[in-house]
């Protein structure tokens, strides 16, 4: 199944009192090209997202938008600087005795000084941390990849019926080729008679006149190639491997023996049915380059 190289998707999970919130979007590009925009502390998980991204998607502009509300995970450890208390104990008790005030103080009231008591934050697990931000990533990944999955869906409908237009338009240039040999084949026929008169005509030289026309504008190589170009085309369509760049490719050769048919041939009927073939080519020539 073919993907487009347009999507997005979205995943929020909560790990560990962690809120995560991933979403993805793409456009199409000639090559792979990640860009992650996430909160600066989380910087250290950047390359493991790239590489989840990497390991999922192989052409594209991807963007990754990743926000982490922490509120719920931030731990503290509170911590006693005993010394300093029995600093501060004793410096009461003292400014007791010298005042003759009374010596009363409680804990409470004695952890309240500055710096009695600290707050630090507990030490954070980066890889546990890293392994979070990809989980929820990936789960965002399977939301994107649907989307892909049914935007590739309409490009390659679009694509066959396109292919059989052209298919239907090789066969009338096949069909008409030959006459146009016949019709070249009695004009100058015609014309040898309107020049010459009554002389005898030479019909041996007609025949070689009319074979080195039918040979000038033969499109039967052009026509094989073209139709071999087409097979390829619908077969690439039902694979489930990234085809863009192939496809891109054999387009381009299906451009290039239309080219050489709509040159080798001045036939008006012909010439409208190559430049309505041309048309179609064209067309799908821009889908393909929202395939992946």
């Amino acid at each position: 199944m073919i993907k487009s190289m347009t999507g997005y998707g979205r995943a929020r999970e909560t790990i560990n009192g962690r809120d995560i919130t991933v979403e993805l979007r793409s456009v199409n590009n000639r090559y792979l090209d990640c860009t992650v925009k996430m909160p600066r502390m989380y910087i250290f998980a950047e390359d493991a997202v790239k590489t989840v991204v990497q390991q999922s998607i192989s052409r594209g502009k991807v963007d990754v938008f990743i926000t982490i509300d922490a509120t719920e995970a931030e731990q503290g450890m509170v911590s006693v600087n005993l010394p300093l208390a029995k600093g501060y104990l004793e410096a009461i008790r003292q400014a007791g005795a010298e005042l003759g005030l009374s010596e009363d103080i409680t804990a409470r009231e004695l952890v309240r000084f500055p710096d009695v008591l600290t707050v630090t934050k507990a030490e954070e697990d980066l890889d546990s941390l890293s392994a979070a931000i990809c989980a929820v990533l990936r789960a965002a990944i399977v939301s994107y990849q649907q989307m892909r999955q049914k935007e590739g869906e309409r490009l390659r409908a679009d694509i066959e019926g396109r292919l059989d237009t052209i298919e239907v338009l090789t066969a009338e240039v096949e069909a008409r080729s030959p006459q146009t040999v016949a019709e070249y084949r009695e004009k100058l026929l015609s014309r040898m008679q309107e020049v010459l008169g009554s002389t005898t005509i030479d019909e041996a030289r007609i025949l070689t006149e009319a074979a080195i026309f039918a040979d000038k504008v033969a499109v039967d190589e052009e026509t094989v190639r073209l139709r071999s170009h087409l097979a390829q085309l619908r077969e690439m369509l039902q694979s489930d491997e990234p085809i863009g760049r192939k496809l891109d490719f054999l387009i381009q050769e299906v451009n290039r023996e239309s080219n050489t048919i709509g040159s080798k041939c001045s036939d008006v009927e012909i010439t409208k049915k190559v430049v309505a073939l041309k048309a179609e080519v064209e067309k799908i020539r821009e889908q393909v380059q929202n395939i992946e």
